[in-house]
């Protein structure tokens, strides 16, 4: 069974691949599909995800996989949310057309000065799965899973990608970034989801 990865990060589809570890299922990105990203207006993570979803799999005429994830701060009200990925480029920070690595390093800079002063460092990753066999599925498959940690004053770490250098494992004594991708990939937002996938893929689709 072919299933359509509609994501373009090419960290996340690593991870993704490597915890939706199902035999029957044939793994293909978008982007190898020539299928253009889709527009992610929501203000949450469920409706993003599947309206990613969606479009994957009618561009595709298959099964689609989304993820909408980011990071939910207590002190700023739940920000950056959904707008994670776009949080210095929505403040006017020109990020437009530099790598990946350097979107990532302006998020973290932004987020640092928005938390400056702050007391309360308190926050959550969210991942949000939905998965669909064609475009009009009217029984998405939906897991979600968080990750609770704190926010560091600064960055700690090289590993990871996104904010890991600023969450902070209380259990771990460190950041996501000081963590082995097998440590990671072993009790993060998206590994609990992912496990929860599958568990639905399996009793749902009948995929093993």
């Amino acid at each position: 069974m072919q299933i359509v990865l509609a994501s373009n990060n090419e960290n996340k589809l690593i991870e993704l691949k490597t915890l939706l570890d199902i035999p029957a299922l044939q793994w293909v990105t978008q982007g190898q599909l020539g299928i253009e990203s889709c527009p992610e207006p929501h203000l949450t993570f469920v409706e993003n995800a599947l309206a990613k979803a969606r479009h994957a799999a009618a561009m595709s005429s298959s099964s689609a996989i989304a993820d909408d994830s980011g990071l939910c701060v207590r002190a700023l009200g739940g920000q950056p949310g959904v707008r994670s990925a776009r949080y210095a480029m929505d403040a006017g920070q020109n990020v437009a057309g530099t790598s990946q690595t350097q979107v990532d390093q302006a998020n973290n800079d932004w987020l640092l000065k928005s938390m400056a002063g702050q007391i309360e460092r308190q926050a959550h990753f969210v991942c949000v799965l939905v998965a669909l066999r064609h475009a009009h599925d009217p029984e998405p498959l939906i897991a979600q899973a968080k990750w609770e940690g704190q926010l560091t004053t600064a960055p700690q770490g090289k590993s990871g990608f996104g904010y890991d250098p600023l969450f902070w494992i209380e259990k771990q004594n460190c950041t996501v970034a000081e963590l082995s991708k097998t440590e990671k990939n072993a009790m993060s937002h998206r590994a609990l989801a992912c496990a929860k996938m599958r568990q639905l893929m399996q009793q749902q689709w009948g995929c093993s």
